[in-house]
């Protein structure tokens, strides 16, 4: 007998609005989420999250954390991907540990995006003006210089950042260094 027959209406209906598989050989639907935490700067707080994570065995895309306007409380942005409902699972879980003061999951919400990625290219004379004029296109800077290579600053969405870098590969790129994703939720402000 097939799991599908064994389901009542009700819960084939939660688990295709999750994303989860219902039948033999269905794939489940892995989503990509970004989790905002808010935890205390102490000794070990940030290893207690990472370790929720590992436990649950997910793949952390990115981790960032740095401290807030208040320097006793540090903001962590988490990118991961998996099912809604395990990641509502892992949610209430990071709730629960003591270091941690706010978690929100920003992914059915409007969020800003960025992240920060310096990246080393190759240059000649010959190449060097459509280097630059590549680098002002995607608002870019160049951070350091040396005889035969050009270190790169570029901050957006992992978007901007995955085209440029798409962009700098014919010339040979030498070495790329990424933050992470930094998330916010969005302040929508409407009109009268």
């Amino acid at each position: 007998m097939s799991e599908q027959n064994t389901l009542t209406p009700q819960q084939i209906l939660r688990k295709k609005a999750q994303g989860e598989a219902i039948g033999p050989g269905e794939q489940t639907h892995r989503h990509r989420h970004i989790i905002a935490v808010l935890l205390e700067n102490s000794i070990g707080a940030l290893n207690r999250v990472v370790n929720l994570f590992a436990a649950r065995g997910f793949n952390l895309e990115s981790v960032t954390v740095g401290e807030t306007d208040d320097p006793s409380i540090s903001r962590m942005t988490i990118a991961t991907t998996g099912e809604s409902r395990i990641i509502a699972q892992v949610n209430r879980q990071l709730n629960r540990l003591i270091d941690v003061l706010e978690v929100e999951d920003l992914t059915s919400e409007e969020y800003v995006e960025r992240e920060l990625c310096l990246l080393k290219v190759p240059y000649a004379s010959d190449n060097r003006v459509e280097l630059l004029d590549t680098l002002k296109i995607f608002q870019g800077k160049v951070v350091d210089v040396t005889t035969n290579t050009m270190t790169f600053e570029i901050t957006g969405p992992a978007k901007k950042i995955n085209a440029f870098i798409g962009m700098m590969k014919r010339y040979g790129v030498e070495e790329i260094a990424r933050s992470g994703r930094v998330a916010m939720k969005r302040a929508l402000l409407f009109g009268d």
